[in-house]
């Protein structure tokens, strides 16, 4: 189960942000080695103070261990011919990193694995920096260095490989989301109830990311469009970006922005979604909880939010689903690795990139 993790405490924060920097999947910076380390330094103390506001660290680790341990029994029943099934968490800035889980995978003696994302719809810089990584770990492009006379294991061999890398469609997510919707509107009067704006909210991606091809705003768009058609279309709705970082162009409109044109407009009831996380994390808890929803009521608005799919038992039954129909469809056609996965983006000029989708179209051989 991939993600891209969070601090579970303090301590924990400044190395994630520079793993997070240092990424250039993530973020291509001009001599990454030498700006990010800064970036980094600079930016923890600030950060620190909003995980603390929030509790003192994300709770994405237990949230997600929460939901495979709920997604494995129905998995079991679901494909009783794979069973049993074992879910291992592969986090690509904190701990577990993806090196760690595939320690416990070799411990495990692991012949067969799925690559799982948990980001919905696809990206270059979530899913596909997470895929990278485990193709670079499980390859032996990466790995531990020796100490003393350690024996360092490279690699995975032996193990055959698939990867679900996008479910932004499936019936049981977006049921999901429509429920916790529906009961985050019971909050207003029945008979306004259908006039509540639904501000869809996503992790916005620079430009430069969406101009050479990437697929997640069209993906994150049809979450949304599906979420609106189960819920029968009764709200106005708008799909808005939040978590903007440095001066270059992002999708837009970011999220507060769009708050502060919904008040001058006179659109004083709003429903925050989360719609591209399974998980509550700092970007939940502290950008919308408290950034947007104090920002809002200065201005106004009689706001809430929808809860994230945590511990919904709806979703718990989605992934297993997912996870099912994958094993099913791998036996059948002997594909490993979806259509859409295989294309890369036009605009894309990293080659491991190109490594990484063949190794998983080959099943990891």
């Amino acid at each position: 189960m991939m993600n891209m993790g969070g601090p579970s405490t303090l301590p924990e924060v400044h190395e994630f942000l520079s793993r997070l920097f240092h990424d250039r999947d993530l973020i291509p910076l001009p001599l990454q080695s030498l700006i990010a380390p800064w970036i980094a330094k600079r930016r923890t103390p600030q950060i620190e103070k909003q995980y603390a506001a929030i509790g003192g660290g994300s709770p994405i680790l237990r949230w997600t261990r929460h939901q495979g341990q709920a997604m494995i029994p129905l998995l079991d029943e679901l494909s009783p011919e794979t069973a049993p099934h074992k879910a291992y968490v592969a986090f690509r800035y904190a701990r577990p990193y993806t090196e760690d889980c595939m320690d416990e995978m070799r411990r495990d003696g692991v012949t067969r694995a799925v690559a799982f994302t948990q980001y919905p719809q696809y990206s270059c810089s979530t899913t596909g920096s997470s895929l990278n990584e485990v193709w670079r770990w499980a390859t032996g492009v990466k790995s531990r260095p020796k100490v003393g006379d350690e024996d360092v294991q490279m690699g995975m061999p032996g193990v055959e490989w698939s990867v679900i890398d996008r479910w932004f469609a499936h019936p049981g997510l977006v049921e999901a989301f429509a429920r916790n919707i529906e009961t985050a509107l019971e909050h207003y009067d029945p008979s306004t109830r259908d006039s509540v704006v639904l501000l869809f909210s996503a992790h916005s991606l620079p430009m430069s990311v969406v101009n050479r091809g990437d697929p997640y705003v069209l993906e994150v768009s049809s979450t949304v469009s599906a979420v609106m058609h189960r819920l029968g279309n009764r709200n106005p709705y708008r799909l808005v970006w939040q978590s903007q970082v440095g001066p270059s162009a992002w999708m837009g409109p970011q999220t507060n922005d769009a708050l502060k044109g919904l008040a001058r407009l006179g659109k004083k009831k709003v429903c925050l979604v989360p719609i591209a996380f399974t998980s509550d994390h700092i970007e939940t808890l502290f950008e919308l909880d408290h950034e947007y929803a104090e920002e809002a009521k200065q201005l106004g608005i009689d706001i809430t939010r929808a809860e994230s799919l945590n511990g919904s038992p709806v979703f718990a039954r989605a992934i297993a689903d997912i996870a099912a129909a994958h094993l099913k469809e791998v036996k059948r056609t002997g594909q490993h690795a979806s259509v859409q996965m295989g294309l890369r983006c036009p605009g894309c000029k990293f080659e491991h990139c190109g490594k990484q989708k063949e190794w998983f179209a080959n099943g990891g051989r």
